[in-house]
């Protein structure tokens, strides 16, 4: 049986958090360094360069595993790497092509293995809640980070759905802007992926926001 802690020792818990600083921490404040971050949007709202941008900065603080299950290694994914000058991460960023998740989950066990994984995208790992969970529960010293489809305004799929419900940190894209709708808020609550075509698409007062979740 887990032993209980009181709210004091609860509160004397260090947790190690990512340092943000400028436009990241206006979005997204300070956010712990494990568990479940999830991040949807419609295609063509700039959902793939808010992760590279993502990597980028992660990337300063710890070492990122990115397994991409949708594009694995061809053109649009070199494309992708050279337009974001990812190579310039070096080893600070690994890339596996399309590793099916129990293989994927071997890799994040091993030693020295990164803190930091990406599955792109949810939809391609054919997981269920349960299995989710599980998958969890064995890395739960990691930052786990996955990628959805959405359908509408919500992850596709029920299983996203309830990852998504479960994510410390959920990231809606739209219209150039990457919002913040999980428990970490900055002050302004979103990222401009692409800065003047977010503008151009919510204009000054902001009132195309719509209700998303």
């Amino acid at each position: 049986m887990k032993r209980a802690y009181s709210p004091i020792e609860i509160l004397k818990m260090k947790k190690e958090t990512f340092p943000f600083s400028d436009e990241w921490m206006q979005a997204f404040s300070t956010p712990e360094r494990t568990g479940v971050w999830f991040i949807w949007g419609n295609s063509g709202n700039g959902k793939s360069s808010f992760v590279m941008q993502l990597c980028a900065e992660l990337g300063q603080y710890e070492k990122i595993i990115y397994n991409s299950l949708e594009e694995g290694t061809c053109l649009t994914m070199q494309n992708t790497i050279r337009n974001f000058n990812m190579q310039a991460l070096n080893k600070r960023l690994q890339l596996v092509d399309c590793e099916p998740m129990d293989e994927f989950s071997e890799r994040l066990s091993r030693h020295k293995a990164p803190k930091i994984a990406i599955i792109d995208s949810f939809q391609y790992t054919q997981m269920s809640y349960r299995s989710y969970i599980q998958f969890k529960e064995r890395h739960r010293n990691k930052l786990l980070i996955f990628i959805s489809h959405a359908d509408g305004g919500s992850p596709s799929g029920r299983s996203a759905k309830s990852v998504m419900y479960d994510a410390g940190l959920k990231i809606w894209v739209q219209g150039y802007r990457a919002f913040s709708k999980g428990r970490y808020i900055g002050e302004t609550g979103y990222f401009d992926i692409w800065p003047e075509r977010a503008q151009l698409y919510w204009g000054e007062t902001g009132t195309n926001i719509k209700k998303n979740i």
